[in-house]
């Protein structure tokens, strides 16, 4: 059941639209749920769908199409590295490799204490700042070096959050 607080923020997005054209919230819904419950089960999306009142496969259409939702349980810091070509040639694949073997895990696992998710992401619009990192999907991290993703990882691993 959506939470009278995530209603209430759903509100919010809703009224920012026609009232024919209530499913331009469903970003803004699906991020929302997510960032209570840390990812959106089929049962979270069924309950967006009822809200906003569109068919659950639209969606389910939305929440699979980006990768900024989670659609299994993360760690608590999912870190999204670009590997889009202009990132990749500016550095962007070494990083994630050197961070995925830092963590010891490879693409979408969860690392042993629950803490860290590493996935793959396409352009996130600051290719200059190559290569780049996402964390929880609201935090980016530019020109990430090797200790820089030291210090990024140090910083995380003493911060719970979802």
């Amino acid at each position: 059941m959506l939470s009278e607080v995530a209603k209430q923020k759903i509100d919010r997005e809703l009224a920012k639209y026609p009232a024919d054209q209530r499913q331009s919230a469903v970003m803004s819904a699906l991020a929302i749920v997510q960032d209570e419950r840390g990812w959106l089960s089929t049962e979270s999306m069924d309950e967006v769908a009822q809200y906003i009142g569109m068919p659950p496969v639209a969606v389910y259409e939305v929440a699979t199409f980006y990768n900024m939702y989670n659609l299994k349980p993360m760690g608590a810091h999912k870190i999204t590295v670009c590997t889009n070509l202009p990132c990749a040639l500016s550095g962007g694949v070494d990083a994630a490799e050197y961070l995925k073997q830092k963590l010891g895990v490879d693409w979408k696992q969860l690392t042993a204490d629950g803490k860290f998710t590493v996935v793959e992401g396409e352009c996130m619009g600051a290719c200059g700042d190559a290569p780049v990192m996402t964390v929880n999907n609201k935090r980016m991290c530019s020109l990430m070096s090797k200790q820089k993703i030291d210090a990024l990882v140090e910083e995380l691993s003493g911060v719970t959050s979802k």
